[in-house]
């Protein structure tokens, strides 16, 4: 099965897949409203507003997993995101990115190694994995990699037209 045909659900609760988005390459980001790395979220706003003229967009994944950091519901999340980061890029409902109830996109995307070559669970909040308009996975970056670290911005830019 391709990325693209992998069940999911807006944050609204609208049923989808990534299909909507299969000309585009994705940033796609578990994230959590109570994290000290929650300032990416203006980092990634900035990244996709940036980009999204040439074909990119960031994905967002509200995950509880990690030190209990996303514990609001889905208005809460949709809220917080807009009011504080001023957030417009797609957000999906909270999902489980490690153990026995990973949502199948992880499973897909978990199997990506890092520059490291270490692939695997992810290891906390904010972890970013890019996939190509094919519906690839092609490069994963830790959670301490900001959204503009020249990298992360360099392994972007080179998927994308020119």
């Amino acid at each position: 099965m391709s990325i693209f045909q992998i069940d999911l659900r807006t944050l609204s609760g609208d049923e989808t897949t990534l299909q909507p988005w299969s000309d585009k390459v994705l940033l796609m980001v578990n994230v959590a409203s109570r994290c000290g790395l929650t300032p990416q979220y203006g980092a990634l706003e900035s990244l996709h507003n940036r980009l999204a003229d040439r074909g990119f967009a960031v994905l967002g994944f509200p995950c509880n997993q990690f030190g209990g950091q996303e514990p609001g519901t889905a208005e809460e999340i949709a809220r917080f995101c807009s009011h504080t980061y001023g957030v417009s890029f797609p957000m999906f409902e909270k999902i489980d990115v490690n153990g026995p109830d990973r949502h199948a996109l992880y499973g897909e995307l978990t199997a990506v190694p890092d520059g490291d070559g270490e692939a695997g669970d992810v290891q906390w909040n904010f972890e970013k994995f890019i996939i190509d308009t094919s519906g690839r996975p092609v490069a994963r970056f830790r959670p301490g990699t900001a959204p503009d670290d020249p990298a992360l911005l360099k392994e972007i830019e080179s998927r994308l037209p020119r």
